[in-house]
């Protein structure tokens, strides 16, 4: 540990294992049980404890990672936090060690948890998911590759956010969130395709307009959730993004909220056309 890198008033339980090129700042906090690996920064005043920081993830001031779930089953058992490479975690955001003996909490690498997020106990984030500003997620989430939650989003306990979806801020969901998805409101609703986010995660035209037509398919009020998964199986399997869509709605537990309603907010227009 070199100790020109770590602020004299940091406190370091004995148990913590640092890098030797980890930087800790004032009147920060690394309690039991934290590994934190090479070119790490972390900030002044931040919380960690039962936790695996990833390489060079930055940790802002004030971060709390690692504390007690918020769950009234949790009776003190040994559970964590584990943080991949290269993420950002933000001013005041905080990520709950696991409930349930030997569980995790886990975020992804290359993950932005911007200021004031929440992830609670269990969830796990894939890899390049973004958390806008004060987004939060309960407890037992799975958020999806590349998925994007807008600031002030709330999601209910126990849902899914497919990959590469993208949500606006202020939406509230309590159903999964389907993949490739642009989804917005209270209830939280896909209006059209992430075509933007597709495109820059290298997703080819072919693919991006398969997986629009199995969309509007799966809105389609003239069929229902399960005769519109066959018909786009029928005309697009194979396309292994509409594979993956297609397992992620018949997969799901809690069920997804796929139909506009008239009555909320008015009638919504229809997906724009794919940005050229």
């Amino acid at each position: 540990m070199t100790l020109e890198k770590i602020h004299k008033t940091a406190l370091i339980d004995e148990s913590a294992k640092i890098a030797p090129d980890v930087q800790i700042g004032a009147y920060t906090i690394i309690g039991k049980d934290v590994v934190i690996d090479s070119g790490c920064v972390i900030g002044e005043n931040a919380n960690i404890q039962y936790a695996h920081i990833g390489e060079n993830t930055r940790i802002s001031p004030f971060a709390s990672i690692g504390g007690e779930p918020q769950d009234l089953g949790y009776k003190g058992e040994k559970t964590g936090v584990i943080i991949g490479k290269n993420c950002w975690i933000r001013e005041f955001a905080t990520i709950n060690r696991a409930s349930g003996e030997g569980n995790n909490t886990i975020v992804g690498d290359n993950c932005m948890l911007m200021a004031y997020t929440h992830v609670a106990h269990n969830c796990v984030l894939g890899d390049n998911v973004i958390m806008a500003n004060a987004a939060t997620i309960g407890g037992h989430c799975h958020v999806g590759f590349g998925a994007f939650l807008g600031g002030m989003s709330v999601f209910h306990q126990n849902l899914r956010i497919g990959d590469m979806a993208i949500i606006s801020g202020a939406s509230a969901a309590r159903l999964d969130i389907i993949p490739y998805c642009k989804a917005e409101g209270i209830p939280c609703l896909p209006i059209g395709l992430n075509a933007i986010g597709l495109r820059r995660k290298g997703v080819d035209k072919e693919s991006r307009d398969a997986i629009h037509k199995a969309i509007r398919l799966l809105r389609d009020e003239k069929y229902n959730t399960t005769q519109a998964l066959e018909l786009i199986e029928k005309e697009f399997k194979g396309n292994k993004y509409v594979d993956n869509l297609v397992e992620f709605v018949r997969s799901s537990k809690r069920g997804c909220t796929l139909r506009y309603k008239a009555a909320y907010h008015g009638v919504m227009e229809e997906d724009n056309q794919e940005e050229q």
